[in-house]
């Protein structure tokens, strides 16, 4: 079996390969620029340049593979961004697929995914465009909406630890009692190495988090417990929050988003079934473990 992988070169995507690579699995990693894929190279990982938005680009990467792995996605951008890169070329990664004979197609999608948030922010709706796509296919596919994913090299979660250690004091948005239920990286990455061929799993979708749902009150003194940290915290109102972002959110580094301040809106981000759970029957890590490897 060959799997391709799209957005290798992005945070979650090398932790997708390594663990496909340690299962001996022959991987393809789809990348824009070789020169970044370096690491994926070592592991053993045959590299082919192209672009999810360019579908000429796709007909060699699809050849010959038997499962796709499709991680690519922005979290920034204007809507006709979130179009170009996660909609159309979605429907673009899926058609070349198609044509290749590719059995198995895995989709990364989104915890909190709905009907209901589906036209929320362009990021949601790309998502919902993505899953159709899929949906719509010739494929066995496995489509997966984890929560926040945390780790050492990536995601938000370093950002979170350089506040709580040398912000004078922790800004958490709103009541912070809405909860959340991260997922550490390396759980993520099993779960779709095992997703590639898992008969059980074949044309379902499946919510992804970790073995604790917490408030973000609650995170906040873990992370700083396990920092060693006493600086208190102050709730920031939403409100205040969008004003700040309307100036800051196109800036590199930029803390939120005003499209992210609409998620957080839209309730908890935890796991409502435990398909996930039952079927692939994962030992997950707990929060605060997460919190210890990552710092």
């Amino acid at each position: 079996m060959t799997v391709l992988v799209t957005g290798g070169t992005g945070f979650i995507g090398p932790h997708v390969v390594h663990t496909l690579r340690a299962r001996e699995i022959p991987v393809r990693a789809l990348v824009r620029n070789p020169a970044r894929a370096t690491r994926l190279a070592a592991w053993g990982a045959e590299l082919v340049g192209g672009d999810v938005t360019d579908p000429a680009s796709l007909i060699a990467a699809c050849e010959g593979v038997d499962a796709v792995v499709h991680l690519v996605a922005i979290i920034k951008g204007r809507p006709e961004d979130f179009e170009r890169v996660m909609a159309d070329g979605t429907r673009n990664v899926v058609a070349a697929a198609q044509s290749a004979g590719v059995r198995r197609f895995v989709l990364a999608s989104a915890l909190g995914l709905d009907e209901r948030s589906k036209d929320a922010v362009p990021y949601f709706a790309a998502k919902w465009e993505m899953e159709r796509a899929v949906r719509e296919s010739e494929f066995d596919h496995v489509i997966f909406r984890p929560s926040f994913v945390f780790g050492r090299d990536g995601g938000v979660l370093p950002t979170f630890i350089r506040l709580a250690r040398f912000a004078p004091v922790t800004p958490i948005i709103g009541s912070g009692r809405q909860r959340l239920q991260p997922i550490w990286v390396e759980d993520l990455a099993e779960y779709y190495a095992r997703a590639i061929d898992d008969p059980t799993a074949a044309s379902r979708t499946f919510e992804l988090g970790g073995p604790d749902a917490v408030s973000w009150n609650e995170f906040w003194e873990r992370l700083k417990r396990v920092l060693g940290v006493r600086r208190p915290s102050v709730h920031v109102p939403v409100g205040l929050m969008r004003t700040q972002a309307t100036v800051t959110e196109r800036l590199p580094g930029a803390p939120v988003t005003r499209d992210q301040l609409t998620m957080l809106e839209l309730g908890d981000n935890v796991v409502t079934d435990q398909s996930a759970v039952e079927t692939f029957k994962l030992p997950l890590v707990p929060l605060d473990e997460q919190l210890r490897r990552a710092t």
